[in-house]
C-alpha cells in the first residue's frame, strides 16, 4: 500500500475516536486524546522512532541523525479538533510527518527529525488556542491551570486524570538549541489551490488575528414606543455588522462576526443590550490594524447617531508569522521535486501550531489543497493524490535542509 494510502486509512482511524456520535469531537486532555496519542506513538515506532509524551500532552517520536543527541528538524501538527470537524485539518500533518520518517534510515541526516502531535492548537474545550504548542515554545502560563471547560473542569484538574502534573506542564518548552526548524503541513482551508488546480503551495505568513467582544447599550422598552424615541442596541449591532463586512471586503482584510446575543431577548421588547464578536485579521499587523481602526471609526458613528453606549473589550490578540525565507526555500524546493517548476505560494488566514513554534525556531509550511476550501466539517476532504504529492516534497523539503 502506497504512503498516502495509509495515511488517509489512518486518518479514518483516528476518526473513531470521537466525544461525539454524530460527529468528530476530540478535545485537549480527554480519553480520546490519550486514545490518539497511543495510535501515532504506535504508528511513530513503527516508523522507526523513538517515542515520549511530554508533560504538556504533546505525542513526540525522534529518529536520531549522524550521531546521537542532534539538534533535531521538527515536523508535525496537531490531533484535536473541533466539534462536527473533518478528517485532515491538522491530523494530515501528523501523518504526512510520520510518512516521511519512515522514508528515513537512522543517522542518515545531519541532524535528527523528530514528529510532534500537538494536544490542542483548537482550544475548543478551555477557550484558549495553541496550547500544545505554547508549551514547547516556553509561553505556558501557569494561570491557564484554573480554566475551566463546559463542565467546569479545570485545566489542572483534567490534566491530573490524564496522568499529568499540572505544575511540571511548563517543563515541556524546548529550547532553540534543541532544534533546527519546524516544518508543518496543513490542508488550505481555502479554495485558491482548487481553483487554480494545484496541488500544493509554500506558506508565507500566518495572519495576525484581533478578536473582540462589542456591546452596544441602549434602551428596552415596550415595542409600542414611537420610532424617535427608540435606541435599538439591536438595530445598531446590525448596522455596525454591514459596516464591518464593506469596510473588510473593501481592504481585503478577512473579518468574521460569529457571535450575537441581546438582550432582554424577548419577541415584544426593543432590545437594550447587543452583544457581538468580531474576529479580524490580515497578512500584516499594520493591515489589520488600520483596518480596525477604520472599523472602529465608524461603529462609533453608528452608536452616537442611535444614541447607543459602546463598549470593546479585546478577548485575544497574535501577531502575523512569516515563515523564515530559508525554510520557505526548504519547502519550494521539496514542491519542485515533484515537478511543480514554480510553486504557488498564499498566506494562511487561518492559525496554525507554527504561530506558537515560531518563538523557538524558525517555521515554514505546505499546504495541501482541499475540496472546496471547505475545513472544521465533516464535509472536509483531499484527494489521495494530493496527499501523496504532500509526502514526496515534505520528503524533498527535509532532504533539502539537509543538503
Amino acid at each position: 500500500m502506497s504512503d498516502a494510502l495509509v495515511a488517509m486509512q489512518r486518518a479514518d482511524e483516528l476518526a473513531a475516536f470521537s466525544s461525539s456520535a454524530t460527529g468528530i469531537d476530540r478535545q485537549y486532555l480527554t480519553p480520546e486524546h490519550a486514545a490518539v496519542n497511543a495510535l501515532a506513538a504506535r504508528w511513530m515506532t513503527e516508523a522507526g522512532m523513538a517515542t515520549w509524551q511530554d508533560a504538556a500532552g504533546n505525542q513526540y517520536g525522534r529518529l536520531e541523525g549522524a550521531t546521537p543527541g542532534l539538534p533535531a528538524l521538527l515536523l508535525g501538527s496537531h490531533l484535536d479538533s473541533v466539534p462536527g470537524a473533518g478528517r485532515y485539518d491538522g491530523i494530515i500533518g501528523v501523518l504526512i510527518a510520520i510518512a516521511v520518517v519512515g522514508r528515513l534510515s537512522p543517522g542518515e541526516l545531519p541532524f535528527a527529525v523528530e514528529v510532534v502531535a500537538f494536544g490542542d492548537e483548537e482550544g475548543t474545550r478551555f477557550g484558549r488556542t495553541l496550547l500544545g504548542s505554547a508549551a514547547l515554545a516556553g509561553s505556558w502560563d501557569d494561570s491557564w491551570g484554573s480554566l475551566a471547560d463546559h463542565d467546569g473542569i479545570t485545566l489542572a484538574e483534567a490534566a491530573t486524570a490524564f496522568g499529568l502534573d499540572p505544575s511540571l506542564i511548563g517543563t515541556a518548552r524546548r529550547s532553540p538549541g534543541d532544534l533546527v526548524g519546524y516544518l508543518e503541513a496543513h490542508i488550505e482551508q481555502g479554495p485558491i489551490l482548487e481553483n487554480e488546480d494545484r496541488a500544493l503551495a509554500v506558506v508565507t505568513s500566518i495572519a495576525g488575528a484581533r478578536r473582540l467582544l462589542l456591546t452596544l447599550t441602549g434602551e428596552a422598552r415596550h415595542c409600542a414606543t414611537p420610532w424617535a424615541l427608540r435606541h435599538d442596541a439591536l438595530v445598531g449591532a446590525s448596522e455596525a455588522i454591514i459596516a464591518i463586512e464593506r469596510i473588510a471586503k473593501q481592504r481585503n482584510s478577512p473579518a468574521t462576526v460569529g457571535h450575537i446575543s441581546v438582550l432582554p431577548d424577548a419577541v415584544n421588547v426593543i432590545p437594550g443590550v447587543t452583544e457581538f464578536s468580531l474576529d479580524l485579521r490580515d497578512a500584516t499587523d499594520a493591515a489589520r490594524d488600520d483596518t480596525l481602526a477604520v472599523i472602529l471609526d465608524e461603529i462609533r458613528s453608528i452608536a452616537a447617531a442611535r444614541g447607543l453606549g459602546l463598549d470593546v473589550h479585546e478577548t485575544h490578540a497574535a501577531p502575523a508569522t512569516h515563515c523564515a525565507p530559508a525554510l520557505r526555500e526548504v519547502i519550494a524546493a521539496g514542491i519542485r521535486s515533484t515537478g511543480d517548476a514554480d510553486p504557488r505560494e498564499l498566506f494562511s488566514v487561518a492559525g496554525h501550531d507554527a504561530m506558537a513554534v515560531a518563538a523557538v525556531t524558525d517555521v515554514a509550511m505546505l499546504f495541501i489543497r482541499c475540496k472546496g476550501g471547505i475545513s472544521h466539517s465533516a464535509d472536509e476532504s483531499v484527494l489521495v493524490d494530493d496527499v501523496a504529492l504532500a509526502i514526496d516534497a515534505m520528503h524533498g523539503a527535509v532532504l533539502a535542509m539537509a543538503g
